[in-house]
């Protein structure tokens, strides 16, 4: 949908560049995610800093002399910053933010010493993986997905990773959730893409919705004489435009996949009264499809 609504030619360009576009934009989706666990690691890194640099003082008190050591050694965090697979992956992605910008490290650190998770999380010295896992879960969905100077900070370094942001925090939960302690060091290394069918359907919608764009407009047309041209979303044209597109061309993808999932696209970027809009034309379409045999769907639960 960005790439799409980025574009600027006609059916008779050279759309490279708008492929490259939309490629780059879901590898950058991968850079987010690894940017997310980096932080998770240097936000331990700095409470082991903390701890020597609170040994240290010339008047340390008793508590400091000898701190509750939990957060830092909390398990899945230890995980993760031993994870040599992972490394690999920082180098080969350059995801060294934090080197750079690491007042966003002392920000999430400083919420994390101030919030009642840490309380509560070490009124005990020790704890299991279990206790482990599920502090680092409430701490990245309560303390580092919501916060504003953070979501302020991936914004001004790339634009499209503010819609990235949802799916990615979706994954890094995910992913703390079903961690073990036996789990392959792999488990932190997702695949980007499912298969190589993803990344095909991908460059075959944008290329598909581009080079019919004259087709489709005037598809979307004939369903919408009662509408003032003007006064449609510019959002809903090209969701609707995506939909046809969908429906027309994959014929592995069920219908009501194809027009729930820009539904819910409609309810994320447009008005409030798109999704009835733009279910009531995909319907349409779907059904004279049907009636007249155009309708080309393979595999069972596909109408």
């Amino acid at each position: 949908m960005q790439g799409l609504y980025a574009f600027n030619g006609t059916e008779s360009d050279d759309f490279g560049k708008d492929k490259r576009f939309l490629l780059t934009s879901i590898d950058n989706m991968y850079n987010l995610y690894l940017l997310n666990i980096s932080l998770l690691i240097e936000v331990q890194k700095k409470a082991e800093d903390y701890l020597i640099k609170s040994q240290n003082k010339h008047l340390a008190t008793k508590e400091e002399k000898n701190p509750n050591r939990k957060f830092v050694n909390n398990e899945v965090l230890k995980m993760l910053v031993e994870n040599e697979q992972l490394q690999a992956k920082f180098e080969e992605f350059n995801i060294s933010n934090w080197e750079l910008d690491g007042e966003y490290v002392d920000l999430i650190f400083k919420a994390i010493l101030k919030s009642d998770l840490y309380k509560d999380y070490t009124e005990t010295r020790t704890s299991s993986f279990k206790e482990d896992k599920a502090f680092i879960e409430d701490v990245f969905k309560d303390i580092i997905a919501p916060n504003d100077k953070l979501y302020d900070y991936l914004e001004d370094k790339k634009l499209t990773w503010l819609d990235d942001l949802p799916t990615v925090n979706t994954t890094v939960l995910k992913l703390l959730r079903k961690v073990k302690p036996d789990s392959s060091p792999f488990h932190f290394i997702p695949k980007l893409y499912k298969d190589i069918e993803d990344k095909e359907f991908a460059i075959k919608l944008i290329t598909k919705t581009l080079l019919n764009q004259s087709a489709l407009t005037t598809e979307i047309n004939n369903k919408t004489t009662n509408w003032d041209s003007e006064r449609i979303a510019q959002i809903d044209l090209l969701l609707l435009k995506m939909g046809v597109c969908e429906i027309q061309n994959f014929p592995s993808i069920p219908t009501k996949v194809t027009i729930n999932e820009y539904l819910e696209i409609s309810k994320e970027y447009s008005t409030p009264k798109s999704r009835i809009f733009i279910n009531g034309i995909l319907d349409k379409l779907v059904k004279e499809y049907e009636s007249e045999g155009k309708l080309n769907k393979i595999g069972r639960g596909l109408m």
